[in-house]
C-alpha cells in the first residue's frame, strides 16, 4: 500500500482531459463482445484493476481476448465456445464483474467457483443469487450464497418476471443476462430507473430488447453480433474534477469527449441546482450512449438536498458531492442513500469520518448524511478504506485543505483512474 503526501494547489485549476473510460461501459464491452460470435474491437476501455478482472474471467473461458493500452480486440464464437474453467475465478475487488457475471455463469453448462478480496467478500449477492435461483440457477455459498466464494453449477435457465426491491443496475443487468441466455422472455422492472448501460449495449450487439418506463424484457435464445465499441469517458471519474473546479478559486477545467448518459448525469443537475458556472456541448452518439464535453469554471456554491430518484443516478458521485458542501452556504442533505452503505466499504460512514479528519462537521443518518457549509478544512492523515473513490474525494480535499494531507493507500485509485494524479497535476501546471 502506498502513501501519497499532497499540498494545496496555490493557484486554480485550468486545462482541458479527457479521463478515462467509463467503468460500466467497459466491463460490459468485453461482456457482451464475448457473448457475440466475431471480432469486437473496444477503444478508449479503462485499463483499471476492476476492468481487468472482467477481462481475465472471459479468458478463464477460453475467449480469445488481445490488449494493448486502452483498446481491447475480442475474438469469440459466442457462449457455445466458451470452456469449463480449470481453476477458480478471482474476482478481486470487482463488484461490477461478480455479479453481472453470476448472470452468465449460472446459464453455462459448468461447474465455476468464484472468489474475490477480503473487501468483495463481505459485500451481498443475494440480490442476484436470489432472482437467479427462482430462474432455475444452483449458487451455493456461505450464508446460503449471500456472500463469496460462490460455487455455480450450471442450468438450462426459465424466463422470469421480478421486481428489483434494491435500486440497483447491477442486478437488472445480471438478471437481463441470464435472461438473454434462459428459455423464454425474462421481464425486469424496477422503483426508479437505474443505470442502462445494458440496455444500450444489447441493442448495440444486435439483441432485440423491449424498454417501457421503468420495465425492461429481452427474448432468451437471442445470438448477439460482434460490433465495435468507443466508451466514453467516466462521468463518475470527471466528477472529481468537475468538483475540484467549483472548490479552487480561479479555475477552468473542460472534461472532453465524457459520457453523457441520462441515467448517469444527476451529478451535473445537483451542480445546476447548486448553481455552478458549466457549459454541456453534446456533440455525438456511440452505441447508445451520448458524449460531450463539460466546461466548468469556479464559482461560490449553495446548499441543496439530494435524495429521492436522483439518488441512482449520481450513487458513486456521492462522496465528492459531500466535499463540496463543505464549501457550500448552507446545510447539505444527502437522503434515501442507503445502497451507498453496501458499496466497496460503507460508504456513509467513510465519508463522515474522513470529513472529519479534514477538521468538518458532519452528521452521518441511516441513509445518508447532513453536511453544514462554509467550513475550513485542514490537512490530515486520512486513509482510503481500500475504496477508490474515498481516496479520490480525499486528493480533491488537499485542494482546499490548509497544510499537507497523507493519504492512506493511495494504489486503491487504480481500480477506476489508474491515471488520476497524473491529469490532476496536468490541471496544476
Amino acid at each position: 500500500m502506498t502513501d501519497v503526501r499532497l499540498q494545496p494547489t496555490a493557484k486554480g485549476l485550468s486545462g482541458s482531459i479527457t479521463v478515462p473510460g467509463d467503468k460500466s461501459v467497459s466491463h460490459r464491452s468485453i461482456i457482451f463482445g464475448a457473448l457475440a460470435k466475431g471480432k469486437t474491437t473496444v477503444r478508449h476501455f479503462l485499463t483499471g484493476e476492476d476492468c481487468l478482472r472482467t477481462i481475465d474471467a472471459f479468458r478463464a473461458l477460453g475467449v480469445s481476448i488481445e490488449q494493448g493500452g486502452d483498446t481491447v480486440i475480442i475474438d469469440s464464437a459466442g457462449k457455445d465456445s466458451f470452456k469449463e474453467p480449470t481453476v477458480p475465478i478471482y474476482f478481486g475487488n470487482s463488484g461490477t464483474t461478480a455479479r453481472l457475471l453470476l448472470g452468465v455463469f449460472a446459464a453455462l453448462p459448468f461447474h465455476i467457483t468464484v472468489y474475490g478480496d477480503a473487501s468483495l467478500t463481505k459485500r451481498p449477492m443475494d440480490r442476484v443469487v436470489i432472482p437467479l435461483r427462482q430462474m432455475g440457477a444452483k449458487i451455493n455459498g456461505r450464508e446460503q450464497g449471500k456472500y463469496l466464494p460462490l460455487a455455480i453449477d450450471g442450468q438450462k435457465l426459465s424466463a422470469l418476471t421480478y421486481h428489483t426491491p434494491v435500486k440497483s443496475a447491477q442486478v437488472k443487468s445480471a438478471l437481463l443476462l441470464g435472461g438473454l441466455l434462459a428459455d423464454g422472455e425474462t421481464r425486469i422492472s424496477e422503483d426508479v430507473k437505474t443505470r442502462d448501460h445494458t440496455e444500450q449495449m444489447l441493442e448495440s450487439f444486435g439483441a432485440s430488447i423491449d424498454v417501457a418506463g421503468t420495465t425492461v424484457a429481452v427474448q432468451g435464445g437471442q445470438q448477439l453480433v460482434a460490433t465495435d465499441v468507443y466508451v466514453p469517458g467516466d462521468i463518475s471519474s470527471a466528477a472529481f474534477f468537475l468538483v475540484a473546479a467549483c472548490l479552487v478559486p480561479g479555475s477552468e477545467v473542460v472534461l472532453t469527449n465524457t459520457g453523457l448518459n441520462d441515467t448517469r448525469t444527476g451529478i451535473l443537475d445537483v451542480l445546476k441546482q447548486m448553481g455552478a458556472d458549466m457549459e454541456i456541448n453534446e456533440h455525438d452518439i456511440q452505441a447508445g450512449e451520448r458524449i460531450g464535453d463539460i466546461t466548468i469554471r469556479y464559482r461560490p456554491l449553495k446548499s441543496t438536498e439530494i435524495g429521492g430518484d436522483i439518488i441512482p443516478r449520481l450513487i458513486d458521485e456521492l462522496p465528492i458531492l459531500a466535499l463540496l458542501a463543505t464549501q457550500a452556504d448552507g446545510e447539505t442533505i444527502i437522503k434515501d442513500a442507503e445502497e451507498l452503505r453496501y458499496k466497496e466499504t460503507d460508504r456513509i460512514e467513510a465519508i463522515a469520518a474522513t470529513l472529519r479528519s479534514f477538521g468538518a462537521e458532519v452528521e452521518s443518518t441511516p441513509d445518508g448524511i447532513r453536511i453544514p457549509g462554509n467550513q475550513s478544512l485542514k490537512g490530515a492523515t486520512a486513509d482510503s478504506f481500500g475504496d477508490h473513490r474515498i481516496g479520490m474525494m480525499i486528493a480533491i480535499a488537499s485542494l482546499i485543505a490548509k497544510g499537507e494531507t497523507i493519504l492512506g493507500d493511495a494504489d486503491s485509485i487504480n481500480i477506476s483512474y489508474p491515471t488520476f494524479f497524473e491529469d490532476l497535476r496536468a490541471l496544476q501546471n
